[in-house]
């Protein structure tokens, strides 16, 4: 056996030594896209060889990543074919439901599925945490200080920790809150994240596994792909967005026979609190199904482009890319990208379609996190997400040290900082809208309609808040950025004026009202769809010009769309249902963020009104809840 790892950091020389002699390659999607596929001449000796393709922890490949996965399988399995070789797949996942379906799904062949498990672990206690209150009085500790609060007590005593948080910044403040408290430094205790520098993330790695490294405080860049099984203990600040992460990140703990210890601390979320109360929605639970869309236009069209550039498209390739495949080469052709031979489809462009596109997200480039003084690169974003994480303004963290953004040139891909703590945070506020391009499908309820299809989601940040420590509002500053667009699949549903008007709610509570069943419904989507409320958007309006209704809308945050919406839409009822019954049960008296407030509102959680969400939600499924007293 000649075995080998294969990836973008792999020296030239070591791919040549690796292309001639190895037999067991280990690489990725992303090197097959950029680099295999688009050279398969140089690879011919081993691509002949191809027997096997092992597709490891394949629940991950989900979503938008699913399907450009699914596309760059298809294209491997054409490649393959044209060297005669027709290897057998085989995938592997410890957290998957209706793994046969997902797997043919993904590599578009039938797959049988072996689900006995014979893996050995020794036991792992689980604990669902509930954050004490604050001294104050006002409110619960949130997951992140609570996390860390037991990060530090475990870290204290040599029990090697990682803690999972859901955001960069909360990965940040973890890290710095634990190596403060027992004085430490990096090389014990350190945040893990994507946007890092590859250096620096097999530095983190590597002390890990060698156990210098006793704390680390991650986001789900660590939940797998990495060798780093064996820790002690695991503590999530919050829910991680499915079962299948949950059990994923569970398994960082237990070392060869060694038992485990695995800390859920429920957050200021409706998704949270219901399962703090309700454990076997997780442990008795199986894990959601992953949803992918190989089929996506704005998904199969650039991999279109790939292969023909590879070899030439011809129509018996319909049963790698399928039935709408002809359509999209002829629209490939009309835009000039491709040329109709009597041989097939052919690229027409200069240089290599694989270099206009990855398979991580919109294909916009990432924006540089530079130094201003040093001219040091601290690390990346991606562009879309650059206009509300480094504005002008923004207070960007790296490894504990903040830093604020002077300047965001998008043109020239890069954000400039200047070291130094401010003594405030910033957080980003944006406006969204949305046009009805095409419904695509629609069921009638009581008194209203769900709906399901392609929207363009309009959206632009608009200024930033400055928040104190406690989280006081220092001041709003406007800020100047183009708007962005982007049509994808979206659920939505309108509502009849009369029946809601019925139950004593009035024009002026609307507004509040379907904001908040919209926040909440986000907020449930992943109870029955495997995505994190980051992979959805919503928007609400009393009377949209499209509808000519009040309507609720929640959309797949990527082109073209992921799927999400699309299982939302199938499980409507038991969606708005669950919904409903968690703003209902939950203790508060106007609503909180653990049943209608959201994290990521652009409008700073306003106007929101808890009891006109039921109200409407009640109508919206055929109830009639009068609120008389309001």
């Amino acid at each position: 056996m000649r075995a080998a790892a294969l990836d973008g950091d792999t020296p030239l020389d070591e791919r040549r030594w690796i292309r001639e002699h190895a037999n067991v390659i280990l690489t990725n999607p992303d090197l097959l896209h950029h680099t295999l596929l688009p050279g398969h001449e140089r690879w011919a000796p081993f691509l002949r060889r191809l027997r096997y393709v092992v597709i490891d922890e394949c629940h991950v490949y989900k979503g938008v990543i699913g399907s450009h996965v699914a596309s760059v399988v298809r294209r491997l399995r054409r490649i393959a074919a044209r060297y005669g070789a027709d290897p057998v797949f085989v995938l592997a996942s410890a957290t998957m439901a209706d793994p046969a379906q997902h797997a043919s799904d993904l590599i578009g062949a039938p797959v049988r599925a072996v689900q006995e498990d014979g893996s050995a672990r020794a036991a792992a206690t689980f604990a669902f945490w509930e954050p004490g209150e604050r001294e104050s009085g006002e409110g619960s500790v949130s997951a992140v200080a609570e996390a860390a609060g037991l990060m530090r007590t475990l870290v204290a005593r040599q029990v090697q920790t990682v803690t999972f948080a859901r955001s960069r910044s909360g990965v940040e403040v973890v890290a710095d809150i634990v190596r403060r408290s027992l004085s430490l430094d990096a090389q014990e205790v350190a945040a893990y994240r994507g946007g890092y520098l590859p250096e620096e993330r097999r530095a983190l790695e590597r002390g890990l596994r060698q156990r210098s490294l006793i704390g680390v405080a991650a986001t789900n860049a660590l939940e797998l792909g990495v060798d780093i099984s064996g820790l002690d203990a695991v503590v999530m600040a919050g829910w991680p967005g499915t079962r299948a992460s949950f059990w994923q990140q569970a398994g960082r703990a237990g070392r060869s026979g060694t038992p485990a210890l695995v800390l859920f601390v429920a957050g200021d979320d409706p998704l949270d609190r219901y399962l703090l109360h309700h454990p076997d929605a997780v442990l008795g639970t199986p894990v959601e199904r992953a949803v992918l869309d190989p089929a996506n236009p704005q998904v199969l069209m650039p991999h279109l482009m790939a292969a023909a550039a590879e070899l030439p498209v011809t129509l018996e390739d319909e049963r790698y890319f399928g039935p709408s495949m002809t359509a999209m080469l002829d629209s490939l052709v009309e835009r000039r990208l491709l040329r109709r031979r009597p041989k097939g489809w052919f690229w027409a462009d200069e240089g290599r379609p694989t270099d206009l596109f990855g398979l991580r997200g919109t294909g916009d480039q990432a924006v540089r996190i530079v130094e201003s003084r040093t001219g040091r690169v601290l690390g990346t974003v991606d562009e879309d997400r650059s206009h509300s994480a480094v504005h002008e303004g923004a207070v960007y963290v790296h490894q504990g040290e903040s830093h604020v953004v002077t300047r965001l040139d998008l043109e020239d891909g890069s954000a400039h900082v200047v070291r130094g703590d401010p003594g405030w945070s910033t957080q980003a506020r944006s406006v969204s809208a949305f046009d009805v391009l095409t419904v695509d499908e629609s069921v009638s309820l009581p008194c209203a309609q769900l709906c399901f299809g392609t929207v363009r989601v309009r959206s632009r940040v608009t200024s930033f808040l400055r928040r104190s420590p406690s989280g006081e509002v220092l001041g709003e500053h406007g800020l100047d950025l183009p708007e962005r667009s982007m049509t994808t699949k979206a659920v939505w549903w309108t509502i009849a004026l009369d029946p809601v008007l019925d139950t004593g709610l009035t024009l002026g509570d609307l507004p509040g009202s379907l904001h908040a069943a919209e926040h909440a419904s986000i907020g449930m989507l992943p109870l029955i769809a495997q995505c994190d409320r980051w992979d959805i958007g919503g928007v609400s309006t009393v009377l949209h010009p499209d509808t000519e209704l009040p309507t609720v809308l929640v959309y797949d945050g990527h082109p073209g769309g992921a799927g999400f919406a699309r299982r939302a839409y199938e499980l409507g009822t038991d969606w708005l249902t669950a919904t409903r019954t968690a703003i209902l049960t939950c203790a508060c008296d106007s609503g909180c963020p653990a049943c209608v407030q959201s994290p990521k509102c652009g409008n700073g959680n306003e106007p929101l009104d808890k009891a006109g969400a039921v109200i409407v939600l009640d109508v919206l499924l055929g109830g009639r809840t009068q609120f008389p007293d309001r």
